[in-house]
């Protein structure tokens, strides 16, 4: 089994798989990236995909499917999507390990590259399944 870039809860899934159920015939799931913005610098994007790209990674949880976008590999590896309602706003989070600070109002983040050696080496320490 090879290794995926995010994994997502199941409340992401059901709120991806809603998404796509009011979005027409068209709609095949999202596309999760980054973008330069914010004041910490960086912000996650969503956007629907109605046309995959084939150098993006899929990850897909209870028939829901979410992209990663290729330029967004690195700053994501290891982050876990997941979908929140609260009393003052719902959205997706992301829980994501390379993350290195935030802004006060949460809607932009500081990145760093995800260090693949250590990735690597916390692979080859796991037991095995």
């Amino acid at each position: 089994m090879g290794f995926a870039v995010m994994s997502m809860t199941d409340d992401a899934a059901a709120r991806v798989k809603a998404i796509v159920e009011n979005s027409g015939p068209d709609a095949k799931g999202v596309r999760v990236g980054i973008k330069k913005g914010g004041c910490a610098g960086m912000e996650y994007t969503i956007d629907l995909v109605t046309e995959p790209n084939a150098k993006d990674d899929l990850i897909e949880r209870n028939g829901a499917k979410v992209w990663v976008e290729p330029s967004a590999v690195l700053y994501l590896l290891g982050t876990e999507m997941g979908f929140e309602t609260t009393t003052l706003r719902s959205g997706f989070t992301f829980t994501n390990p390379n993350q290195t600070s935030a802004c006060g109002c949460g809607e932009s983040v500081e990145l760093k590259p995800a260090d693949l050696a250590a990735l690597a080496a916390q692979r080859q320490a796991a037991p095995a399944v």
